[in-house]
């Protein structure tokens, strides 16, 4: 069987039980897992079918790479309006190619990224590796750290930019930091499925409580994510207790200091 087309079956399953056990004023975030996501009916009756492999392919095209994240690895979370094209971190989902992840090492600045328009993506949703597609909408995104809460219980993710097709969009709200599982850590970007900001939410300056507002677990615009093919994001992490990017700072100051008493010659 097709892997991508076992993996939509996996989560047509799961959304089933989804829909039965959620209470939608729940306060708490929403577990989403790489082999599961809900997904409605609506949205199944319009997804695209998977196109069968072909077996005349140019011998000398050249996938990307499929990117599997790993421990401290930040990726971008996320699905498209029909739960058909996504990324959660697996070789099993449609934007594995050529994945845009970032390892956190300490307090800094990372990008995370996702591009439906490479040749993996490509062959596997249209059967042509020059295919052009592009996706309509998202359902869901975050930025996500995989075992954040448990290497960094402390982290603080902050979105400063996010990147449609090239395109800088804008922020309608804030984003805050909470746990996905007590084991991931992430910041949603666009999360409908959160009715209150969970208690754990946290920023840099401290803890967020209260109504959606401010702060909200959707930052964006949807219709600012109509037929993209790449998304980029931006983001800052501090609270790690690493100081593996202090110490290159230092480094660098130390280097500068150096060049700047260097007598001419």
């Amino acid at each position: 069987m097709n892997k991508k087309l076992f993996a939509a079956l996996c989560a047509s399953v799961w959304a089933v039980s989804f829909c039965t056990a959620c209470d939608s004023s729940s306060t708490e975030p929403i577990s989403v897992h790489t082999t599961a996501a809900p997904v409605t009916t609506a949205a199944t009756d319009t997804k695209p079918a998977i196109q069968p492999a072909k077996t005349d392919i140019d011998e000398e095209v050249e996938f990307e790479e499929q990117i599997v994240a790993e421990s401290g690895d930040a990726i971008l979370n996320i699905a498209d309006k029909t739960w058909y094209v996504q990324y959660f971190g697996t070789n099993e989902d449609l934007l594995t190619y050529d994945a845009g992840i970032a390892h956190i090492d300490g307090d800094g600045d990372y990008t995370v990224s996702v591009n439906v328009g490479t040749k993996g993506a490509q062959f596997d949703i249209t059967g042509e590796t020059d295919g052009n597609y592009t996706c309509d909408g998202i359902d869901f995104a975050a930025v996500k750290v995989i075992d954040g809460t448990q290497l960094f219980p402390d982290m603080c993710i902050e979105i400063k930019e996010i990147r449609v097709n090239g395109k800088k969009i804008a922020l309608t709200a804030k984003n805050y930091t909470s746990s996905d599982d007590g084991k991931e850590m992430r910041a949603n970007i666009y999360n409908r499925f959160i009715s209150n900001i969970p208690d754990d939410a946290h920023t840099a300056k401290g803890n967020v409580a209260g109504e959606f507002g401010e702060y909200s677990s959707m930052i964006v615009n949807p219709e600012d994510f109509e037929n993209w093919k790449t998304i980029a994001v931006d983001f800052t992490v501090t609270g790690t207790g690493d100081a593996v990017n202090e110490a290159d700072a230092d480094a660098d100051v130390t280097a500068a200091d150096a060049v700047e008493s260097t007598p001419e010659i």
